[in-house]
Order: C-alpha cells, then sequence, then structure tokens
C-alpha cells in the first residue's frame, strides 16, 4: 500500500507538473520570437553575415522558413532544455522496454571514449599513427570472442541489423566457396523482425519453423525443415519468449549434419555474458548489440555497433579491412583478403561505441559480466512471479532476462494491452514491449536488466497492479490515457504513414 501511495504521490506531481506557468514550450519560442533576434553576432556587420551564407553555399541555405522563431542564445537553451524535459529517457525512468536491454550507461565510459587521443583522432589516420586506437580495437575483438566462445571477430557492422546481413553474406560466400550455393534460411516464428529482412537483402527465401507450445524450438521441427537447399538457421538464445533455448545443440548437430550452418542472433546476451557460450553450442556465427548488452548509448539514430563473431572455417569470410599484428608488435588494417565479403561501411566502426564497450568490459571483469547476467535474470523472474496473479506468463518455462506476459483484460473490460501501456505512462514508467512476440496475443514483454533496483521494481510491479484493477472499475480511465502527459492519444497509424519530417510555417500555426 504504501509504494501505491507513493505513486499517486508521483501522479500528482507529474500532474503539477505539466500545467507549468511557462505553458506549450512549442508555442512559447513562437511567442519569445522578434526580428533580428538571435544567438551569434558575425564581426563586420551585415556584410560579413553575407559572405558568410556565401561560403556556406546555397544549396546548404533553405528559402522556405519564414516566420522561423529568431531568438537568443538562451532561448533558444531552453527551448531544447524544455522539449528535452518531457521526453522519456533510461537517465529518468525504469525503461523496461522487452528485447532492448535499456540498461544504465555508466558516464564513465563517456568521459573515457571523450579522451583526447580518441576524439581527435581522425578516422582517416594512417595505422602507423592511430596504434593505440588499433590495440583498443584488437583487444576489445579478443575480449568479445571470449565472451562469445568464437574464433574470430570483426567490428565493422555499424548496427545489429548490419551484423545479422554481414553473418547471412559469410554464409553465402561460405557456400559459393565449397560450390554449394543454397537458397533457404530456417527462422523461428518467435525471431526479431530484422531476421527476416536479413534474409531478404542476402538473396534467401525464409522458412518459418513453429515454436513448441512451451515456446522454444524443437530439433524435429527443424529437422522437419530442413533439405539439401537449407543455408542455416537464424536463432535467438534466450528467444524472444524469454526461453533458454534446452534443445539448441540438437539442433545445431542436425544443421551441421546436413551441411547448414547456425546462425546465432545476440541480441539477448545479456542473460548468456559470463556465464554460456553461443560457441560453446554449436553457434558458427553470432552478432552481437554493444548498445543491448555492453552498455553503449543505445537508440536516438545515433551511433550503433554490431561486431560479428565466427568460428574459424569463416574468418576467411569477415570484413575487411581486419586489424593484423605487425612482425614488430604493432597494428596495421588487412585489406587483401580474396575470400571476404567486402566492405560493409567507411572506415572502420564507431570507434566511440567501441571505446565505451572495452571500457566497459574491463570495469565489470569476467565474474562482474557474470554477475550482470545472473541479477538481470532474476530481475526477470522476480518481476514475473509477482505479476503473475494478474499477468500470467506466457510460457511456463524459467524466464532468463526477460519475461513475456499475458492478460485477461481485453475480454473481461475491453481494455487492450495498448490501453495498459497508455495508462503506464501516467506512473512514470516507459511501457515494456507490447504484441511481441507476435504469437503471444496481447504479449508483454518486460526486460529490466540488471541495473534496475527491487525498490523500482516494486514501484513497477504494484503500478502494474492498480492499473489491472483500475481496468476492471474503472475501464474508461485506462482506454483514454495517457492523462498526465502534455500528448494524449495520438493517431499512432497517421503518423507513421505519413511523417511531417520537416518544419513548414503552416504546420507550425494550425499547431
Amino acid at each position: 500500500m504504501a509504494v501505491v501511495k507513493k505513486i499517486e504521490a508521483d501522479n500528482l506531481a507529474l500532474k503539477s507538473d505539466s500545467a507549468r506557468p511557462d505553458g506549450d514550450p512549442i508555442a512559447l519560442i513562437f511567442d519569445e520570437s522578434a526580428p533580428g533576434r538571435r544567438g551569434v553576432d558575425f564581426p563586420g556587420g551585415a556584410a560579413s553575415e553575407a559572405r558568410a551564407l556565401e561560403l556556406l553555399g546555397g544549396e546548404l541555405c533553405r528559402a522556405d522558413i519564414d516566420g522561423f522563431p529568431e531568438v537568443s542564445e538562451p532561448q533558444a537553451l531552453r527551448h531544447f532544455l524544455r522539449l528535452s524535459q518531457l521526453n522519456f529517457g533510461q537517465a529518468l525512468q525504469f525503461y523496461p522496454l522487452g528485447s532492448c536491454t535499456m540498461k544504465y550507461n555508466p558516464p564513465l565510459n563517456d568521459e573515457l571514449a571523450a579522451l583526447p587521443g580518441f576524439t581527435a583522432l581522425h578516422p582517416a589516420t594512417p595505422a602507423d599513427l592511430a596504434q593505440g586506437a588499433l590495440e583498443l580495437m584488437a583487444r576489445l575483438e579478443a575480449a568479445l570472442a571470449a565472451i562469445t566462445g568464437m574464433d574470430a571477430v570483426s567490428l565493422a557492422p555499424a548496427a545489429g541489423a548490419q551484423g545479422e546481413l554481414a553473418g547471412l553474406l559469410m554464409v553465402r560466400a561460405w557456400e559459393r566457396k565449397r560450390g554449394d550455393v543454397r537458397r533457404k534460411v530456417i527462422i523461428p516464428d518467435t525471431a526479431h523482425g530484422t531476421n527476416p529482412a536479413s534474409c531478404t537483402l542476402a538473396g534467401y527465401e525464409v522458412a518459418v519453423a513453429k515454436s513448441h507450445r512451451r515456446g522454444y524450438l524443437e530439433a524435429r521441427e527443424i529437422r522437419r525443415l530442413l533439405d539439401d537447399q537449407t543455408a542455416a538457421l537464424m536463432v535467438t538464445n534466450p528467444n524472444t519468449m524469454g526461453i533458454f533455448e534446452p534443445e539448441i545443440e540438437e539442433i545445431a548437430a542436425a544443421l551441421h549434419e546436413r551441411g547448414a550452418l547456425l546462425y546465432l542472433d545476440g541480441a539477448n546476451m545479456n542473460a548468456l555474458m559470463g556465464v554460456a557460450k553461443p560457441g560453446d553450442m554449436g553457434a558458427d556465427i553470432v552478432h552481437l548489440n554493444l548498445h543491448k548488452t555492453f552498455s553503449t548509448p543505445h537508440g536516438g539514430g545515433g551511433p550503433g555497433a554490431g561486431p560479428v563473431a565466427v568460428k574459424a572455417h569463416l574468418e576467411p569470410f569477415l570484413p575487411i579491412p581486419r586489424i593484423a599484428r605487425r612482425a614488430d608488435g604493432g597494428y596495421e588494417f588487412a585489406a587483401e583478403r580474396p575470400d571476404s565479403i567486402g566492405r560493409l561501411r567507411s572506415y572502420h566502426g564507431n570507434f566511440g561505441m567501441l571505446a565505451r564497450a572495452y571500457a566497459y568490459i574491463l570495469a565489470m571483469g569476467a565474474d562482474g559480466l557474470a554477475d550482470a547476467s545472473r541479477i538481470a535474470i532474476l530481475n526477470a523472474a522476480y518481476v514475473r512471479k509477482r505479476l503473475e496473479s494478474r499477468y500470467p506468463s506466457a510460457s511456463a518455462e524459467p524466464a532468463m532476462h526477460e519475461c513475456v506476459l499475458t492478460h485477461k483484460l481485453e475480454a473481461r473490460a475491453h481494455v487492450s494491452t495498448l490501453d495498459l501501456a497508455k495508462r503506464l505512462l501516467d506512473y512514470g514508467f516507459h511501457p515494456p514491449t507490447i504484441y511481441f512476440p507476435l504469437v503471444v496475443p496481447g504479449a508483454l514483454m518486460i526486460e529490466p536488466t540488471e541495473t534496475e533496483s527491487r525498490e523500482t521494481l516494486d514501484r513497477f510491479v504494484a503500478a502494474m497492479e492498480q492499473i489491472y484493477d483500475e481496468a476492471l472499475a474503472a475501464p474508461e480511465r485506462v482506454k483514454t490515457a495517457p492523462h498526465t502527459l502534455r500528448l494524449g492519444r495520438v493517431d499512432e497509424v497517421t503518423a507513421a504513414r505519413h511523417p511531417i519530417l520537416r518544419w513548414r510555417r503552416d504546420d507550425a500555426e494550425r499547431e
């Protein structure tokens, strides 16, 4: 009860905050605008300003922004700070977005990645003048190989999805080298949406494997789909039901018997690092998401990193350039690799993300990484157990780092999973992933990560319980949520299909 009262108090604080005297921050910036007001002075006046615009180039200047707010530097700063305070972020709230691993990113890692020797290093710097950076990358490759139980790692992929594509292109290159090009990749019905997309981009057809009713893949289902045209199986372990695949070694053996490979999507490595290795499960390829497992910033369209690790028989096909050790002990970029799938992107990865991940691994150590995995599993099991009376688990199998829950509120009160998610915003929590995996009706996928305290989890559980009870007693309150944010229900379908991607004066005036 004390926790529920605390939530109610937080709710009142949210409501009072939404009625701040500074009003709508979007409208306010227009109200503060005045002709000629600006946040920069050009020495020499208007002539100097005209010259600056001339040097910038007309193709980089927009002529259709008449009516854009003209404000001073403090006003512009306050505008963007106000907007930031309206946003949800992991640094401010619990962010249980399932399968995304929205864990805490230590600022220390940011400080280390911002060391002058790193940030001032131009990406085109010759290898002889970038030995420290190359050594960091080589050490990170070695650490990720040890964590995954694989033989070689490339840091080139810019994100997890590109890591997937790199892995499948290596499967294709390996087949061509053997003179046995195949056409089909198996993926489970619980797969991430990027898996079938990556298969298509790599030129493969997709065969869908049905999961057991308890949520995992059976070896006999894989054998049913296996034939001489099967190139690989893509599977996430633990899978998107939050369950460890108990037959993964048997599945790997069945694939290898038919000349196919096992690609393990490492999106859920936060349950395995330091505890179990994909290489020991029979995986031939695994990609990692540094922004999920190794505590680099996540989302927002910023730099990503999706290293791909392979067993020795696939090492020749890794992307170029590779980091190689010279005879004198230094490092160089090796690009003369005839079997490589080629270059995936410009330069050599998003170095800042690599530096952050390496700092995280060094700080944690082997024991710390294992503890993080165990605590992530404990937190998910705790949330699942606490909520089971109202939100039963979609599977009877033990939960790993995340749990997938269901509910009967749609039938009992015509309250949907989306309604629950919107109402949770009123309690100061970001909603979990909803309606995924697709095989679970009305799914709520909750991943607490290892960085959340028991007190935070208790507040989250209390909010979920209160929303459930509220849905039965006052369903309209839930169905019309959120009530404490600047915006209420929006037309998400129209917003996705017809996004407004540039500012226009008539749009601002309509608001």
